[in-house]
């Protein structure tokens, strides 16, 4: 069975080159570093944990052991994932791109199409596995369970800041919480180079609004060196914390965690950018093209205790 195509069209005078796509969400959480990459996993990875406490004592004449050694391990299981469409060349006849198929019966997709839609495709995905990475759900078709929801799942995720709707008059405070419980909890995490508050766009812009307003704080209406709402701080950063804008996070959620204890897993990172069109015409003689992806994907964190959630549990 055919993919659907719906094609809407008045195929009178010429169109302007190039096609017109509703806007993607960036897939940046994997891309810029906000978690950590274990490719090549065939079936299952199991991470060691190691965890050393109570090294130091008084000193002493005698030798006399002390410390603990804690070894727990958790995993990364990816599942496989698929997209699979089938187009029939016929339906592009009746369109602005039929010259472009050629005179002959046995045509081709138009090659100015066929382009765009790879690019949509491989955007597309990238797109949903941002979303699916925090959010996903494995009861649903395509789909692993995302971060958030092993968190809530998961009863070691103890520090949890209640959530409210985040905007630019409380944003500064809402922020302080994550970082007050961070450093209460876990004051060792602090110090940490990856460690970042995960922040979705609207903290974001709320964020930055709010740099353009510190005249109550005595630091002049138009902010940070009088740029208003125009900042362009890099890294933005809250009291010392690197923020990370996360695209798939939902709004008025955030996490505060170091990137090396957020976990990826695939077998190949290139499967999530790899698209095959298959002309069928040489193998059964049909009119249909063949367009697939297949790749691995799933997450898991390591230690839940370094974990701060914000209006997540």
């Amino acid at each position: 069975m055919a993919t659907t195509t719906t094609i809407t069209t008045t195929y009178s005078g010429e169109r302007k080159r190039g096609y017109i796509a509703t806007a993607l969400l960036s897939a940046n959480t994997i891309a810029n570093g906000g978690v950590m990459v274990n490719q090549n996993i065939k079936y299952k990875e199991v991470i060691k944990q190691m965890a050393v406490t109570g090294l130091i004592a008084e000193g002493s004449c005698d030798f006399d052991a002390t410390g603990a050694v804690v070894l727990t391990e958790r995993y990364l299981e990816p599942s496989e994932y698929q997209v699979n469409m089938q187009l029939c060349k016929k339906d592009f006849r009746s369109d602005w791109e039929a010259i472009s198929m050629g005179y002959s019966a046995w045509d081709n997709l138009p090659p100015d199409f066929q382009t765009f839609l790879v690019a949509r495709i491989i955007a597309q995905v990238a797109e949903e596995n941002e979303r699916i990475l925090w959010t996903g759900d494995d009861s649903n078709d395509g789909e692993f369970d995302g971060l958030l929801t092993l968190m809530v799942a998961d009863a070691g995720v103890t520090n949890n800041v209640t959530g409210t709707t985040i905007d630019s008059t409380n944003v500064v405070a809402e922020l302080g919480k994550i970082v007050d419980l961070a450093v209460s909890s876990n004051e060792a995490i602090i110090s940490k180079e990856d460690a970042y508050i995960y922040i979705p766009q609207n903290v974001y812009r709320a964020y930055i609004r709010s740099l353009g307003g510190f005249g109550a704080a005595g630091l002049g209406a138009a902010g940070f060196e009088d740029r208003g709402s125009n900042q362009t701080i890099a890294p933005v950063v809250f009291e010392g914390f690197k923020l990370f804008v996360a695209n798939g996070l939902p709004s008025n959620k955030m996490i505060f965690a170091r990137s090396s204890n957020l976990w990826f897993g695939t077998g190949l990172m290139d499967n999530q950018t790899e698209l095959k069109v298959i002309d069928m015409e040489d193998i059964d003689l049909s009119q249909n093209v063949r367009i697939g992806m297949r790749w691995t994907a799933t997450v898991n964190y390591g230690i839940p205790e370094e974990i701060v959630t914000y209006g997540v549990k």
